[in-house]
């Protein structure tokens, strides 16, 4: 009896430990639905995510600077929408703008940045000759303005060695390279100063000639200034018009 009694015993802990290692099927099913909201939550995030970074990089590729066309449309522009859009890196596009569509011809496409600063050299040039020999013709004015003559002479000089240093005398030769623009920065820079220099003399030594050179020098200074600005700016320049230096 013993024996038997121990048996059933043994098969009721037996039934026991079963009914505590079987799995609750109620559990199992209240935890699916969560398992499935979870889910769902995290394919919205994701979704939501991936559409907003969508978003700004639509918004990125379709902010082009205004006043520059992009290289992809470059070719299409005519050649003053070109020379305005060089132009409005300056700080006087107006100017810069009709002193250089000034010398081209009706039938010269300009295309290039380069060739358009080359331009605004040989606008600036022609200006300040001209002041030059105005104050040649008035030479007998003093010191103070034969020193600011002396000054625009050099001013015309570096200028001048800027156009020079842009031509090329083979192909394998570039009408621009880094080595190129940091002289072309010095010596135009120069030319400012040069200016700036010959009125500074004229107004310390009380010159009464200094209103009447003010007027004239001011294109020039201008002009001079335009070439200083599209040339700080060229890099950004050819990069938008996806020309390289060349």
């Amino acid at each position: 009896m013993d024996s038997i009694n121990f048996i059933k015993g043994y098969g009721k802990v037996q039934d026991l430990e079963l009914q505590h290692q079987s799995p609750n099927p109620n559990t199992n099913t209240q935890k699916k639905p969560l398992v499935t909201a979870v889910s769902i939550l995290a394919i919205l995030f994701l979704s939501l995510t991936l559409g907003a970074m969508f978003g700004v990089l639509v918004h990125m590729a379709a902010s082009d600077p205004p006043d520059l066309p992009s290289s992809s449309n470059s070719a299409v522009h005519d050649t003053d929408s070109v020379i305005k859009a060089v132009c409005n890196v300056t700080r006087y596009p107006d100017s810069c703008f009709s002193s250089i569509t000034s010398l081209c011809s009706s039938s010269q496409k300009l295309t290039d940045p380069e060739a358009i600063f080359k331009l605004s050299l040989r606008v600036s040039i022609a200006e300040l000759s001209n002041f030059k020999n105005t104050m040649i013709s008035n030479s007998n004015q003093g010191a103070a303005f034969a020193d600011c003559q002396s000054q625009i002479e050099d001013a015309v000089s570096r200028l001048n060695d800027s156009v020079v240093a842009m031509e090329v005398c083979s192909g394998r030769e570039k009408v621009l390279t880094e080595a190129k623009i940091g002289d072309l920065r010095t010596w135009i820079s120069a030319a400012m100063t040069d200016q700036e220099t010959c009125l500074d003399g004229l107004e310390e030594t009380g010159s009464t000639a200094l209103d009447e050179v003010k007027t004239k020098i001011k294109k020039s200074q201008e002009y001079t200034s335009n070439c200083l600005a599209i040339l700080a700016n060229i890099h950004t320049l050819l990069r938008n018009f996806n020309v390289p230096l060349h």
